[in-house]
This record gives C-alpha cells, sequence and structure tokens, in this order.
C-alpha cells in the first residue's frame, strides 16, 4: 500500500470526520485507482483511503486502521447497514428502500437500494468497480433472501449504463410500495428507475394530508411521483410538469398502477419556465406548487444552475399560486449548503410574506456523515404564502 503525506489541513478534516477527499486539498497526485496509507507532515500514520476520481473528489478516507479491502470487511460494513434499516424490512407498507449510503455507512462511492426483493448497486468510480465481485458476494452472504441484483454505473469511462448482475431476471416494469402507494419501476434502462427514493418522506406528506382538497402543480415533475402520492392523498387536480416526453407515458403508469381516474390529472410536456408563462396568460392557479429541478438542467435555449438560478422558479411561481397557497421548494444540490438554499429561496420571495412549516433532509435509510453538511444534500421547505 502506497503512502500519502497530507498537510495540517486535511489532516484537521479528517479528524473532524469528513470522509470525502476533495481535489482542492491535494496537489499533483500521480496515484489513482488504489488503496493508500494516509501519514501527515510528521509521518505519523492517520489511516486508509482509496484515490479514485469521481464527479465529486478524488477518493474516500475509509477507517483510522490499516484495512485491506477483504470479503470479511465488506460482510461487516453491511451487517451493520442491515441492522440499521431493520423497521424498514418490517414494514408492508414501503417496499423499496436504500440498503446502503455510501459515507453514511462507512464506505463511499458505492450505493445500494432495495425495489421488493431486488436490489441495484451503484458504482461511482472505477476503483470500486473493480472490487465489485469481492462487494457481491460480501452482500449475497449478509442478504442471501435477495432475489436479483442490478447495477448502475455512475462514472465516465465505460460502454455501458445498466446491467443485469446475477440472480432472477425481473420484468422490464414492475410495482413497489411506499407509504402504500405503488409505482412502476425499472431496473435495466439507462441511469434512472422510475422514482427518486430519497423523496419518500415528502411524498408520505402529500399522502397524509398536505394535498388534501387541493389542485398541486408539480414542476420538473419525472415521473410524476409527488402528483401520485398527492392525488392518493385527497388532491382533487395535479399538473405535472416535464420537458421530456417519456415522462408522460411514465407518470401515467403510476396513476393506472394506483387505479386513478387520470380525468382530473395532467401531463405537460414542456420547458418549467414556458410552463410558468403559460399558466399566467390563462389565468390558472394552484394550492401547492412542488419545485424540485436537477441541480443543473441545459436545453436549446438556456442553462439553469440551483445554486445561481432557483430563486427565478420561486419569483415565477408566486404569480401563479392561490392565497394562503404552499410551496415546496427542494433541491438535492449537494454543493448548495443550507443556508445557500434558503438565500436563493428568500430571494425569490422578495417582498412577499412566508412562512416556513417545516425542512426535510434525508430520510433515516439514507444515512448521512453527520461530520460532513454535502453528505445530506437534500433539502426540502414546505412555505406557506400570505
Amino acid at each position: 500500500m502506497n503512502k500519502l503525506y497530507v498537510d495540517s489541513f486535511v489532516e484537521k478534516k479528517i479528524k473532524r470526520g469528513v470522509q470525502l477527499l476533495d481535489e482542492r486539498d491535494f496537489g499533483q497526485i500521480k496515484l489513482n485507482n488504489q488503496l493508500v496509507a494516509l501519514h501527515n507532515q510528521s509521518g505519523r500514520f492517520i489511516g486508509t483511503a482509496y484515490l479514485s476520481k469521481q464527479n465529486k473528489g478524488i477518493g474516500w478516507f475509509l477507517t483510522k486502521e490499516k484495512q485491506e479491502l477483504s470479503q470479511a470487511y465488506f460482510e461487516d460494513l453491511f451487517r451493520q447497514a442491515r441492522l440499521k434499516r431493520a423497521h424498514f424490512e418490517q414494514s408492508e407498507l414501503t417496499t423499496a428502500y436504500r440498503l446502503f449510503n455510501q459515507e453514511g455507512d462507512d464506505f463511499g462511492g458505492l450505493t445500494v437500494d432495495r425495489y421488493n426483493d431486488v436490489v441495484l448497486f451503484s458504482w461511482y468510480n472505477s476503483f470500486v468497480y473493480e472490487h465489485r465481485q469481492i462487494i457481491l458476494q460480501a452482500f449475497k452472504a449478509i442478504y442471501p433472501d435477495i432475489r436479483s441484483a442490478y447495477e448502475k454505473i455512475r462514472f465516465k469511462g465505460l460502454d455501458y449504463e445498466s446491467a443485469f448482475l446475477y440472480g432472477e431476471e425481473v420484468p422490464e416494469v414492475f410495482t413497489i410500495l411506499e407509504n402504500g402507494i405503488k409505482y412502476q419501476v425499472f431496473m435495466n434502462d439507462g441511469l434512472m428507475t422510475g422514482i427518486f427514493l430519497d423523496q419518500h418522506e415528502v411524498r408520505n406528506n402529500l399522502v397524509n394530508g398536505l394535498s388534501a382538497g387541493k389542485t398541486l402543480l408539480n414542476m420538473f415533475s419525472y415521473t410524476a411521483a409527488f402528483s401520485v402520492a398527492a392525488a392518493m392523498g385527497g388532491a382533487i387536480e395535479t399538473t405535472s410538469v416535464d420537458l421530456a416526453k417519456r415522462s408522460r407515458v411514465l407518470s401515467q403508469a403510476h396513476f393506472v398502477a394506483n387505479g386513478l381516474d387520470l380525468t382530473s390529472h395532467h401531463f405537460v410536456v414542456m420547458d418549467v419556465f414556458e410552463y410558468f408563462k403559460y399558466a399566467k396568460r390563462k389565468k390558472l392557479k394552484f394550492d401547492v406548487i412542488v419545485i424540485d429541478p436537477p441541480s443543473f438542467a441545459r436545453n436549446k435555449k438556456q442553462t439553469f444552475s440551483v445554486s445561481k438560478d432557483y430563486y427565478k422558479l420561486i419569483s415565477q411561481a408566486l404569480d401563479i399560486l392561490e392565497d394562503d397557497g404552499r410551496i415546496i421548494a427542494s433541491t438535492n444540490a449537494s454543493n448548495l449548503s443550507l443556508a445557500q438554499f434558503k438565500k436563493q429561496i428568500e430571494r425569490g420571495f422578495g417582498d412577499r410574506k412566508h412562512s416556513y412549516e417545516s425542512l426535510q433532509r434525508l430520510p433515516s435509510d439514507f444515512t448521512v456523515n453527520k461530520s460532513d453538511e454535502s453528505s445530506n444534500y437534500l433539502k426540502v421547505f414546505t412555505i406557506k404564502v400570505k
């Protein structure tokens, strides 16, 4: 195992509990895709990490001990992760949730999601991908009851994004439960699955009263999971807006799975900013508006960044919000702190009176590293507008 010497700044971050190795904290590093023994400037051993470039960071700190990546090591990680989520296994209302969440379960670069008796491994860098066979063997030892497994490749360099791994291949589309609601998901079609599991508590609020008797507008709706939850929670009408043409078919499938009449539920394939203009022209108004954009998006006319442009969504939503209406403002941008996100929201409201009713972060199955705010990336405010 090669040695890597770090300065006092990096040493303090690691002692504080930060696991992600930030490229800005290191000079030119020739090492890549390998375990390293970290040492401070005095030569004292700090712990074991691995180096592998990914979308964020150049690697992950693993443990203060000297550690080889054996099957027993991964079995212990999966065993501890399973214990944390024991109550989800007992649930008859929710059959889809996260089993393993990167640094929240002490190994960055890997997530595992469960959809009924099917699991989905996501590899975030080539180092973890190269160790996938030993990881899979360890997982099978702790989860012998899992029927089948698939994978997603979330780093650049391979010629595929998704594949079947082991067990019994499942139908192209199948149904899972979340808070008693049915959703249609797919395992082997690009990087998406039909639902973002980290939002299940936000959807639960819509099921349990927040949307009852209300009209709801769902912006950047993807497969309209928020809209389905609202409809099942008593919303009298929903409108789901997304630029992707495929979103309409995928969204309707969720509604059909729950036996919902589509008459009062509308699916619009349109740019969100264009829809705001359209709704204003048509004098449309909504009681609840959900705004959950991707961190970054580009179309033919413009680019959108949550860190720079989220306030525009708030200000335009106010034009079509009913009196005493609510905005559910959400982002999963890990590079945007809670304070920065709230600043964007406040800029959008301007002088308009409003009050924050709740803040939701990642649910308990999405375990986080409490020493690193970026680990708890989800930020969802429910805001009442006077």
